[in-house]
């Protein structure tokens, strides 16, 4: 278990130049935009236009802050998402487009390398004492509002827990807060 504190996160431009990223966990340790097997980031976007391609990886994107967006994915009808929607898997090498619906947003963006791993994201609200079950492989927990512990730990807005688990495990949830839970499992 490994806490990442949202002051601690790295902050870096994004592959195509038009903005900023902050990446919360890549893996393996210290690999680039080419050659990372899994990588975990948020982003802040304040102009349409067009995403980063990524050739072999799959993404999902979830919106963290702002009204939301439509995605013009190749291929595929548009999607609009926003706070309320369920995460968006998609291919992160199919051109893919931006329209913000009213102003800047930001975004959690997951992505994985297509024939080495899988991943899914889903939210958790937490109010109280709860349990949340994971897979095997390596988990990432995000902090998206409110304040919570999980086994003992304290996380902030913006922190996040990286765990790597042998087998299914529960970890113990306290508090109020809003979780983003990604599950990375090598196939």
């Amino acid at each position: 278990m490994k806490l990442l504190r949202a002051s601690d996160h790295k902050r870096m431009p994004w592959k195509n130049g038009g903005g900023e990223t902050v990446e919360i966990a890549v893996s393996p340790d210290g690999a680039g935009l080419a050659d990372f097997d899994w990588r975990v980031s948020m982003a802040t976007v304040a102009t349409d236009g067009p995403f980063s391609v990524f050739p072999g990886i799959d993404r999902t994107l979830s919106i963290l802050e702002g009204e939301g967006m439509t995605l013009f994915i190749e291929g595929r009808e548009p999607e609009r998402l926003t706070q309320a929607s369920d995460p968006l898997p998609f291919a992160a090498d199919a051109p893919t487009s931006a329209t913000l619906i009213d102003g800047t947003i930001t975004d959690l963006n997951v992505m994985t390398r297509r024939g080495r791993y899988t991943h899914s994201v889903w939210r958790v609200s937490v109010d109280g004492n709860s349990e949340v079950a994971f897979k095997g492989g390596t988990s990432v927990v995000l902090c998206h509002r409110g304040n919570v512990e999980i086994d003992g730990t304290a996380l902030a807005v913006g922190d996040c827990l990286l765990l790597s688990n042998d087998g299914a495990t529960r970890h113990l949830v306290s508090g109020q807060a809003q979780l983003f839970c990604i599950a990375i499992e090598a196939i």
